[in-house]
């Protein structure tokens, strides 16, 4: 039974690497570390090898489990995201971009690098990207939360090239069960989380059982129920401000006709001061110029997902004979999830039909439509003339770019049901006293159905205008009837489909000292052979393009495997009876993979331990380690997206900065006139593009070392302190040329050749103002082309020790506990393309090429004051400031800012030990209710806060980082635990 009690100061705590039992603290007798520390045995997250210490070559940070319930947290990731080595990955409030689940990034490197384990072995992926989502993991159950950063590809194999995440669930011995309700103190984003686990043992102690099941719950909380994010200070930089700010919805109706045609050199003008170009519809019928008007998309889009889980699952072992044992696992979740976006924007170059159109358009609009038709018959005669087919509608059908925000058919909702199981059956025991084995194997499934509502048909909105369908009146705010948003409505469903089987084999022990006098030789060998499957299925509708609202894509469906043999060697040298000890460690892998482009890859590591003399110990570890391409890497279909990107065609600075830029942008079909101009080159922030997987792509290649001291000195009882540095450099970095479309465009017009590798998603697409849109979007796919490079500092502090008084006690003492885990980031460069002079140095910098905040600094300290049966504890979370890295923009003259300010959140919790088996907890979070804020804009409050955070133009979502930087403001929670 886990209490908080004076014996529970590792309650709470983040601990210091690779004391993963210590002395210092005491341990509930029915631990799995105690009772391994009983047998003299010990398995360290980072080896397989089972080891009669703790101490280990590679720093392990330690997250115990009485973290989540002090901190009030259910899902796993709020917890994680606090470590200094983690950088958020898509979490409760990634809503656009986002995709349901909850992923982790150790050191920025991507969720697809780092590896998820529970109890040492692979877990649950939810996607063609084989990424764990997070929402699978009994919380309740969590003993502990092992983080091992740098590459262990030696020791677990593919996809931990950033690190790996090891999960250790508890087993039960009797009843638990309890309860958790957290609420923002603005009324709003209730969480409720019911759970109950029963254990017990049997046969006189040969086998035990644990089957458990919980029920979550969280309600949504949209970006209108806050004042920081309630406008969309986006667009800004493409034009004038927010039109109607202040106004949760705008009328809006957008129609939008070039200006001019160029036939065989020669250009036609069209109607000089044509009213219908871009003109918004605020009256039915009746147009005026844009100005620069944007809508607000903000108010109706979630700021905290809905979520609902359902969870059920069981382990058991069984002592079938002296020494040999047999196992099982079996989990199921049903995992809903929802994200939710202002009503659907149709854009794209559109036939419209006069006479269809006109008893919704005002007399005026009308003539102005019909002397485009006679331009545009025109230049159809003139191409006819030059020998060339007619390139436009003409005959009463004008060719005009809409852009209509169809708010008559609400917003867009897409729902995300996963259903994901995972058995596993193994067998371990004792070859002889110093031989033991390990077999297993699992296998994993997920099923996604995506169903989305909101969508507009493409082919029924064209048929709407040209008179081949019912007609619609898109002129005007709230215009189309409800017969016309059911001819244009479409509703779309995906399917995803992931499976993960390992066959696993491990044969460990010990050799003897070989008289060296340093203890017994470990080592382990095993055999490995792992399958990976996926599938991505969209309807008809969405494979076809026919759907607007969310991003249509084409199937996916690939799989591959891997046959490996692996082996790892722990070997003390020496231990003296002065205190000094040294032991090296090794390891590597062979692997055989079935992609022809990988083949066979080794990955091996080398680490050392040496203690200099009692309480102070030097230890470091070279690895390197790989990964192969994902299934959506390699086999994703083509689905169009649209990223947030400024064209550098229509960026007059970058025109002026980058010499024979503008030469690239005319070769590729930008008016020369327009080049610079960003209100005709680019009318949206978002640039559209289609994204699809490579079969020829290589495996990624990352070499990692560590180097550190672990003291505790013995004149400070209680006192712990590690420090490790770390270089991690992943090479072949799969990734788009320049890391981002932005990138991408970036290097092409940054000067060079037209027609280049880098140029060739760019030929041929533009439309005759020289824009890219939705009718032609670029074509771009990732290649092994880039490097990253991360290294920095870890330090971690624990002190315990006991106060001369207590007031709740008559013991006349307590207890006090600090806990401080921080990482300085030196070094987090991007490299887009290797042997290119572009690198993007991210270390203390946030936006552009390099999304999330990396601040330089970023500690998460705990203080604990245990007096008898009440644990007080406050929590200090910092994150340094960051600059803009996008120096392509100056963001500071958009609404937005260059420079986010350092940033402190202080949260407060209270446990209880009611009886022997009642626990209740208390707390707030963010208790001084810190928020991003604006104190004004444009002259109209927004918020009495300081401006710190609040992005304009430069932003992910929700004006801000909403997985970095708190979004609920001050949040309160009430959680209790009974255990029988």
């Amino acid at each position: 039974m886990t209490r908080f009690n004076k014996a529970s100061l590792l309650a709470g705590t983040i601990m210091a690497g690779a004391m993963i039992a210590t002395p210092a603290y005491a341990q509930d007798a029915d631990t799995t570390e105690t009772a391994a520390q009983e047998d003299n045995f010990i398995v360290v997250t980072g080896s397989r090898i089972q080891q009669r210490n703790v101490d280990t070559a590679a720093p392990v940070a330690v997250v115990e489990a009485e973290e989540f319930k002090l901190s009030g947290t259910v899902n796993v990731e709020q917890v994680l995201n606090t470590l200094p080595q983690v950088i958020p990955g898509t979490t409760a409030f990634s809503n656009n971009p986002g995709n349901g689940a909850a992923t982790l990034n150790l050191r920025g490197l991507g969720s697809t690098r780092t590896l998820v384990l529970v109890n040492g072995r692979r877990w649950v992926s939810f996607d063609t990207n084989q990424v764990v989502d997070l929402n699978t993991i009994p919380q309740f159950l969590i003993e502990s939360v092992d983080v091992v950063t740098g590459g262990a590809s030696a020791v677990y194999g593919s996809d931990a090239l950033a690190g790996v995440v090891n999960f250790r669930l508890k087993k039960v011995e009797g009843l638990e069960m309890g309860g958790q309700y957290s609420i923002t103190e603005r009324g709003d984003g209730a969480r409720y989380q019911m759970y109950g686990a029963i254990g017990t043992s049997f046969d006189d102690g040969r086998g035990n059982a644990t089957v458990y099941a919980e029920y979550f719950n969280r309600e949504s909380i949209f970006q209108g129920d806050r004042a920081f994010s309630n406008f969309a200070l986006g667009a800004e930089s493409f034009g004038a401000p927010l039109q109607q700010f202040g106004s949760s919805t705008l009328p809006t109706a957008r129609f939008n006709v070039p200006t001019s045609r160029t036939v065989a050199g020669t250009a036609l003008p069209l109607a000089q001061g044509l009213v219908i170009d871009d003109a918004i519809f605020d009256q039915p019928g009746v147009g005026r110029p844009r100005a620069g008007d944007t809508y607000n998309y903000a108010p109706v889009n979630y700021l905290q997902i809905p979520q609902e889980r359902y969870l059920l699952g069981g382990y058991a072992d069984y002592e079938f004979s002296d020494g040999h044992r047999a196992y099982t696992e079996v989990t199921y979740v049903n995992n809903r999830v929802q994200q939710e976006l202002a009503p659907t924007p149709v854009t794209g170059t559109y036939n419209v039909d006069i006479a269809t159109v006109s008893p919704f358009l005002s007399p005026a609009i009308i003539n102005e439509l019909n002397i485009l038709d006679q331009r545009e018959e025109a230049v159809n005669a003139a191409l006819v003339a030059a020998g060339s087919a007619p390139a436009l509608p003409g005959l009463g059908v004008v060719s005009a770019s809409i852009q209509r925000r169809v708010e008559e058919t609400g917003s867009r909702n897409s729902l995300d049901e996963r259903n994901a199981f995972r058995v596993l059956a193994g067998v371990t025991g004792s070859i002889t006293d110093n031989l033991n084995y390990d077999a297993y194997y699992s296998y994993a499934r997920t099923r996604n159905a995506n169903v989305q509502s909101g969508n507009i048909s493409r082919s029924a909105f064209q048929a709407g205008l040209d008179g081949t369908g019912t007609p619609i009146n898109i002129f005007g705010y709230n215009t189309l009837t409800p017969g016309m948003v059911d001819a244009i409505s479409i509703q779309a469903q995906n399917g995803d489909i992931s499976t993960v089987e390992v066959a696993s084999g491990t044969v460990s022990g010990f050799l003897g000292d070989f008289g060296w006098g340093g203890g017994d030789i470990g080592f382990a060998v095993g055999a490995e052979y792992r399958r990976v499957a996926a599938e991505f299925i969209p309807d008809t509708a969405l494979s076809s393009g026919d759907v607007i609202g969310f991003n249509a894509g084409d199937a996916t469906e690939g799989a591959y495997n891997v046959k490996e043999i692996f082996a790892e060697l722990n070997v003390p040298i020496f231990e003296t009876d002065g205190g000094q000890r040294l032991e090296l460690t090794g390891a590597a892998r062979y692997s055989d993979y079935s992609l022809d482009n990988v083949g066979s890859v080794w990955t091996y590591a080398g680490g050392a331990e040496f203690t200099v003399t009692d309480g102070v110990m030097l230890r470091g570890q070279y690895q390197r380690a790989v990964r192969a391409p994902n299934v959506a890497e390699l086999f994703g279909g083509q689905a169009i997206g649209f990223p947030g990107a400024v064209d550098p065609c229509g960026n007059a600075a970058f025109i002026g900065a980058n010499a024979g830029s503008a030469a690239i942008c005319q070769a590729h079909g930008v008016p020369a006139g327009n080049v610079g101009n960003a209100a005709v080159v680019q009318l949206n922030a978002q640039i559209p593009a289609l994204f699809g997987g490579n079969p020829n792509l290589g495996e990624e290649t990352g070499t990692s070392w560590t180097a550190g001291i672990v003291l505790q000195p013995t004149f400070v009882p209680g006192l712990t302190i590690t420090a490790d540095y770390f270089n991690i450099e992943v090479e072949d970095f799969i990734t788009v040329a320049g890391g981002s479309l932005q990138g991408l465009m970036n290097l092409c017009y940054s000067g060079g050749n037209a027609t280049s590798v880098l140029c060739q998603p760019f030929i041929g697409i533009r439309n005759a103002d020289g824009a890219i849109t939705v009718d032609a979007p670029p074509l771009v796919s990732g290649i092994n082309a880039a490097k990253q490079e991360v290294s920095g500092v870890d330090l971690q502090i624990n002190y315990n020790t006991s106060l001369p008084f207590s007031l709740l006690t008559d013991t006349g003492s307590s207890r006090f506990d600090l806990n401080f885990n921080g990482t300085w980031t030196d070094k987090n460069d991007f490299t887009p393309v290797v042997g290119r002079p572009d690198v993007d140095v991210c270390a203390g910098q946030f936006g552009g090429n390099c999304g999330q905040p990396i601040a330089s600094y970023k500690w998460a300290s705990r203080f604990t004051w245990i007096d008898g049966p009440l644990t007080t504890t406050v929590r200090w979370r910092h994150l340094s400031g960051v600059d803009d890295a996008d120096d392509s923009v100056d963001y500071a003259a958009f609404n937005g800012i260059e420079r986010i300010s350092a940033y402190d959140l202080i949260d407060l919790t209270f446990a209880f030990e009611a009886s022997e088996n009642v626990t209740v907890a208390f707390g707030v979070n963010n208790l001084f209710d810190t928020l991003p804020g604006s104190p004004t804009f444009n002259g109209i409050v927004v918020d009495n806060r300081p401006n710190s955070l609040l992005l304009g133009d430069n932003q992910e979502q929700a004006n801000t980082y909403p997985s970095v930087y708190d979004v609920l403001g001050r949040d309160f929670f009430a959680s209790v635990a009974f255990s029988f």
